[in-house]
């Protein structure tokens, strides 16, 4: 799997609040849109990973909010795995508007079966340094 990918995507009116900006709990629904075309763009469907008992569940988030960004602004969100070993995944996020950074992030995933157990990544998921 590649370590980085990249999508663009325009902010929709539903996504601001009264005050026309991005609600700060959108950046995290981006971040899960970015893993999984990340995921599709390596030839993998989420929903056929979970299916074959391979869930993965988010441990840890945290996001930094630089520059509000509101309706209509084209994002760019780069996706970068920085670890994908043993039963885990890290990956760092970074929002852009142009050039511009809007707000950077992270998350840990740990990799489960359906009853919560943790368990290795498929070798297809697993990044080795």
């Amino acid at each position: 799997m590649s370590r980085e990918h990249e999508i663009e995507f325009r902010v929709r009116y539903y996504e601001t609040d009264a005050q026309g900006v991005v609600h700060h709990a959108n950046y995290l629904k981006y971040f899960e849109m970015a893993r999984v075309e990340q995921l599709l763009a390596a030839g993998h469907d989420y929903a056929e990973l979970e299916a074959s008992g391979v869930v993965l569940v988010v441990a840890k988030a945290s996001c930094r909010y630089l520059r509000p960004s509101r309706f209509g602004d084209v994002l760019r969100l780069v996706i970068r795995t920085e670890r994908a070993r043993g039963a885990r995944i890290d990956h760092v996020y970074r929002v852009l508007r142009g050039d511009e950074v809007i707000a950077e992030g992270e998350t840990t995933l740990a990799c489960v079966n359906r009853d919560g157990e943790l368990q290795r990544l498929p070798d297809f998921l697993t990044i080795n340094d």
